[in-house]
């Protein structure tokens, strides 16, 4: 998989952790910046991320600000774009699973680098699980989605 990522300036401590794990995995990384500490504002990063993604560039993305919080809502606005902030193993991977999640969100401010490469393995090696309550719920979501409100 292509793996867009995107992180603001308090993200920016874990991105060469991330990038690691990405690869390491077996995927190829979109870098989208930022590329020094020069302060940046999250909802940038994440439109770009969101825009690779919808694009069909990237299949999936991971942003990373300082709560993963910021990065999470602004992602979220964009159609196509399912993101969630994880901190732990088994919402990253169960997000993908359950849910269609397909852009990770994390707090750069809030967890160290062992768990954000465990974070971003369990996340990359998810697949969505087509079983009808999780399709129906998901479709309800794109639903959700289309109309817009």
């Amino acid at each position: 998989m292509k793996i867009a990522i995107g992180t603001d300036h308090a993200g920016y401590p874990l991105k060469e952790t991330v990038i690691a794990a990405v690869k390491a995995s077996g995927h190829e990384v979109i870098d989208l910046g930022i590329h020094t500490l020069e302060k940046a504002d999250f909802p940038d990063l994440a439109e770009l991320v969101g825009n690779t993604i919808q694009s069909g560039r990237a299949e999936r993305g991971i942003l990373i600000c300082g709560s993963g919080v910021g990065v999470c809502i602004a992602a979220n606005k964009m159609r196509g774009v399912y993101a969630s902030t994880c901190h732990d193993t088994y919402s990253a991977h169960q997000g993908v699973e359950h849910d269609g999640m397909n852009v990770l969100c994390m707090g750069g401010r809030v967890i160290g680098i062992e768990p954000a490469a465990e974070i971003v393995r369990a996340f990359l090696s998810a697949c969505f699980i087509h079983d009808e309550r999780f399709t129906r719920r998901f479709n309800k979501i794109k639903e959700i989605e289309a109309r817009g409100k």
